[in-house]
Formats: structure tokens, sequence, C-alpha cells
């Protein structure tokens, strides 16, 4: 007997299929005639995909900073896994950890190459925070929670030290299995050329849409030579929206030149989660269905192409044996009026509303799914 049974869920292929969970794993799929402790008739109105994962957030809750809950971020929104983008350092990745242990949202990190992580705006301002020794030491204390790395080459975060704080990121990389690194582009120095031509496959650009100069545009529309190249090596870009990193005209024109990125993240935490321009997840992907990125686009950048750059194989897509993590949700029709981090606007015609998460086969409803009284898991 399935642990739970999810009847005519609508996959975003718009095919129809039963969904079976048993000991928090995907059991089975397709036309499912079996009994289950528990069965939600979904009739085909509800669209599940693979749980949402937010590859770029702040959720440490200690943080001076960027802080807010887990949960917060997560569950409560549909998003099933959240990944922690450089809050902590070595020096407090231990606490992190501990305190992830009780939320009901999947959380990994991506340790700040600083050890003192976002105490302050200039983390790499000094190179004494670079520590490689101590970087191993954590990695090597929690395998299965630190998932990558993360450094922030703008100018307010380097200082004088332009782009050597990436270099030393690189050679820590190497000395820890080619771990992903994900890298912050904002105000330089240093130039977004000089940042790219260091990228390797795998590596991630967080903020590829920014409004800022050192953006991935030139002055004259075009895709930087130097992102170009990177793109070529098998670097990855990764929205980031965050309250100052997300512009529509950059998306916009970036999207029509076939510039999609492989991931949407929010770089959410509690201010520009309660105050916008962030909101949630599901808004920054309703911003992308308004530029025009199609519906299976959206969600493969928060399913399969996040868990795959984030070497996450037990998530991202809906297949037996993987986690049951699932995100049930609809898109309303409901015109709005989206903002970007510019404060420029886009009207979208249609909404992505999180109605309920599955997390390792346990369901959770978000306050939308609760107020609509859809079903009940």
């Amino acid at each position: 007997m399935f642990d739970l049974l999810l009847r005519r869920a609508r996959l975003t292929d718009d095919t129809l299929s039963d969904i079976a969970i048993q000991d928090g794993k995907i059991a089975a799929l397709g036309e499912i005639d079996a009994p289950a402790h528990k069965t939600v008739e979904l009739n085909g109105e509800v669209f599940v995909s693979a749980g949402w994962i937010d590859s770029h957030v702040h959720c440490y809750p200690h943080s001076p900073i960027y802080h807010d809950e887990p949960d917060s971020v997560g569950i409560a929104t549909g998003v099933t896994t959240v990944v922690d983008a450089g809050s902590t350092g070595a020096d407090d990745v231990d606490d992190f950890y501990e305190i992830t242990r009780k939320a009901s949202t999947e959380v990994f990190a991506l340790l700040n190459i600083s050890r003192v992580g976002l105490i302050a705006q200039n983390e790499l301002a000094n190179m004494a925070n670079i520590d490689a020794d101590a970087v191993q030491q954590a990695v090597a204390r929690h395998p299965d929670f630190i998932v990558g790395l993360k450094a922030r080459m703008s100018s307010s975060v380097v200082g004088e030290n332009g782009i050597t704080p990436l270099a030393r990121a690189k050679a820590i990389q190497k000395e820890n299995g080619d771990l992903p690194l994900m890298v912050h582009i904002g105000n330089n120095p240093p130039n977004l050329d000089e940042i790219a031509d260091l990228l390797s496959s795998g590596d991630i650009i967080t903020h590829c849409y920014n409004g800022k100069p050192n953006r991935i545009l030139t002055p004259e529309g075009e895709l930087r030579a130097s992102v170009t190249r990177a793109l070529k090596r098998g670097v990855r870009l990764d929205v980031g929206h965050g309250t100052a990193s997300f512009s529509f005209e950059v998306a916009k024109r970036a999207i029509a030149m076939g510039i999609l990125p492989h991931t949407i993240s929010s770089d959410i935490y509690c201010r520009n989660r309660i105050n916008g321009p962030v909101g949630s997840l599901a808004s920054v992907m309703s911003k992308f269905l308004a530029i025009g990125m199609s519906l299976p686009q959206v969600i493969e950048c928060v399913t399969a192409n996040a868990a795959d750059g984030l070497r996450l194989a037990h998530k991202g897509r809906i297949q037996p044996g993987l986690d049951a993590d699932l995100t049930l949700f609809t898109v309303k029709h409901q015109p709005t009026l989206l903002v970007d981090a510019e404060n420029d606007s886009l009207q979208a015609e249609h909404l992505l509303v999180p109605l309920a998460a599955i997390r390792a086969g346990k369901g959770y409803m978000t306050e939308q799914g609760s107020t609509e009284n859809a079903f009940d898991l």
C-alpha cells in the first residue's frame, strides 16, 4: 500500500498522471490502480512539478544583514529546497547547519569563501578572511550540506582587492573536488570581463540580468564577448533577482537573443520578501512567464536545471526512486503589474500560485492553498 497517491495530476506538458509516494520517495507514475493510506483527487485541475528549488536565498536567521527563516522562504511558498548563497562562511556554518535540521524545507549551503560570511558588506576586502584550510575543514564536516562555494565579486565587497579573491576562490574550488562556484556580479571593479574569463564549466554567474553598468550586455545591447565565451565553456546563468539585481529591460533583451537563464532564483531574504520587489520565488517565476518564457521552460529552471547545476542527484524530476519532493500549483489568469529591481514594471496576465508542497513524502499547504480549500494534504 502506498503512503500517498495523487490522482490525475496535471504535469507541465499538460499530460495527466497519477503519482504514488512511498517512504519519502516517488514510487510509481502513470495510471495507478492500487490502494494508498491517503488519496488526493486533483482532477487535472492542479499542476504538479518536481519540488521547486530556489538556488539563491539568504535564510541564516543569525545573519546581521540578510536573514530569514528557511521555512518562510521555502515550504510556506511551495519551495521544497532552498540553497543559501553565502550567508555563512566557515566560522558560522556549523550553527547554520544545526538550525536547518529543524526546518521542514530542505536546506543546502553555498559556503562563502570568506570565513566570516555576510556579517558585513565587505567580507572580501580583507584577504585574511579567505582561509583555504577553514573552507576545506568546513566542507569535510558537512559534505552533504555544503554543495558549493560563493564569491561576491563587486566593488563594495572586495574593496581594493579587485579580481584577486576570485582567483583565490578558483584555487579553493580545485582543492575541494571542483564544487560548483557561484559568483555574484555587481558594480565594478572588478569588471565582468575579468570575472567571466576566470570561470569554467559548471561555475554560476548570479544576478545575470542586473541593470548595473557592469552587466552582461554591452552599451549597444549585445552580449559581451567574454560572456559568450564563458557560456561556450559551460558557465551557467542564474537570475538571483534580489533587491537591486534584476532588470526587465536586460532580461527581455537577453532572452530575445536566446540568452535564457539556466536557473531562476530569488535572492530572497526577509526585507525583499515582505516589502518587495521579490516577494517569493513564484513571483519571480511569474515575471519570466510575463517576459515570454513558456511554463515548461520556467519550471525546468527551478527543478531539473537547478538540481543539475548543484549536483542534487535525487531531486529536480518526477521519477521513481527520486525524492518525493513535489510542488502543486495553478496558473491563474490575474492581470497584475510586476516590478523589477529598477522599479520598472511589466504587465503580467498570469501568475503562478503555489497551493501545496510535498517534501520527502509529507504534505504542506501554502497560505493560498489553505485559503482556496482546493484539496487537503
